[in-house]
């Protein structure tokens, strides 16, 4: 999450037509100070009864946590990018969700 945080500006246009959730099993109120303590300019969303993650597959079975996988929306609703999984720890993968967040808002 640091790394969206520090690199925001760059990859989400500073928030300029782009919006940014991070959808987690984990319960809102542990979010909320997290998030609040540590400046992520992003939205973050509960979903502790699962049923986002089951619907795009990002709970794999077995599991209580989700996967990390990341997904541009683009202006029409329809999902314009996915990166299964996302490699946090590699910067390849800054890049390629920038190039696929600019394509998605440059988009018709």
């Amino acid at each position: 999450m640091d790394a969206y945080r520090d690199q925001y500006a760059q990859i989400f246009n500073g928030g300029k037509g782009v919006t940014v959730l991070a959808i987690s099993a984990d319960a809102d109120t542990t979010h909320a100070s997290w998030a609040k303590e540590t400046g992520y300019p992003v939205t973050f969303v509960s979903d502790t009864a699962k049923n986002t993650g089951r619907a795009y597959n990002v709970l794999p079975a077995g599991r209580s946590a989700f996967q990390r996988v990341l997904f541009v929306v683009g202006k029409d609703g329809r999902i314009a990018h996915v990166m299964r999984p996302f490699r946090e720890l590699v910067q390849d993968s800054y890049d390629e969700l920038g190039k696929a967040v600019a394509e998605a808002a440059r988009a018709p």
